[in-house]
């Protein structure tokens, strides 16, 4: 189903304030949350690029160097660091919504032909997982990261979907302190290094949505995804995601996390119906 964003509203007109905190909100940690300070006689990783160094070498025209950092600082981090109030999954959860309007805004313009299906695929395919994650590595992102020691153990600065996040992130962060047209200015130079890709390869398109287009064709209903198994430690997770559709099973797949998994279950049915090929 194709994501609406809370936040159209907003990018005609006045910016937002600003992510606000209440005073003294993140100042403690829930024994539930898992979010509970560890405290350590030796120094805390480090990134090796420090978020001013990011924001020289990229060019990004940040006033506010604390919104970056923290769009750069893992829940890993936090969680070993008690000084440290907050970390990016917010500014992620806001930079996915203004994604999803940067791109969309851009598809829009450039495909002026296209017809309202194959716009929310390019879409899709602009704003997924490992897309972002390999803009991410075009930026060398990794090397700003701030993440605690397991994180840093397990490859946390290349793994796809830790990357995506900081993209988010970024991103989010970005708008918060220049606004869209800053956003708009850092996104397009890599959407156009896409767009070969994009508009002529259908293989990249989203299988969710091919799927799902498919369901409704044959008066299936829409297909529903269920996460079936998970297996590894916290910090390197696999699921397994089947997706049903009229309560029957068409595909399986699995992947670092349920958005993943579930995009190749819809890849796996796609091909068990002899839609796309491996």
């Amino acid at each position: 189903m194709e994501r609406k964003s809370p936040l159209l509203p907003f990018f005609f007109g006045k910016r937002p304030f600003g992510d606000r905190q209440r005073p003294g909100a993140r100042d403690w940690r829930s024994l539930s949350s898992g979010k509970v300070p560890v405290t350590s006689n030796h120094t805390p990783p480090v990134a090796s690029e420090s978020a001013a160094d990011l924001s020289r070498r990229l060019g990004l025209p940040f006033t506010n160097l604390g919104l970056l950092t923290r769009a750069l600082t893992h829940r890993s981090y936090l969680n070993e660091n008690h000084h440290v109030l907050e970390d990016n999954e917010r500014l992620e959860f806001l930079g996915d919504a203004v994604l999803d309007f940067v791109v969309g805004a851009w598809v829009y313009h450039h495909c002026p032909e296209m017809p309202e299906g194959d716009l929310t695929r390019i879409r899709s395919a602009l704003v997924r997982t490992d897309t972002l994650a390999a803009f991410a590595r075009q930026l060398d992102l990794g090397a700003a990261l701030r993440l605690g020691r397991g994180e840093l153990a397990s490859g946390g600065r290349d793994r796809d979907t830790l990357l995506c996040a900081a993209f988010e992130a970024l991103v989010g962060a970005l708008y918060l302190d220049s606004g869209i047209p800053a956003v708009q200015r850092f996104i397009e130079p890599l959407i156009e290094s896409m767009r070969e890709r994009v508009l002529d390869r259908a293989e990249i398109f989203d299988p969710k949505s091919v799927l799902q287009e498919w369901a409704q064709a044959q008066r299936l209903g829409t297909p529903h995804y269920h996460t079936v198994e998970t297996s590894g430690p916290e910090h390197a997770k696999i699921f397994v995601v089947e997706v049903q559709i009229n309560g029957q099973v068409y595909g399986r797949g699995s992947g670092p996390s349920k958005h993943l998994a579930a995009q190749n279950a819809a890849q796996s049915a796609l091909q068990a119906l002899g839609l796309r090929q491996t």
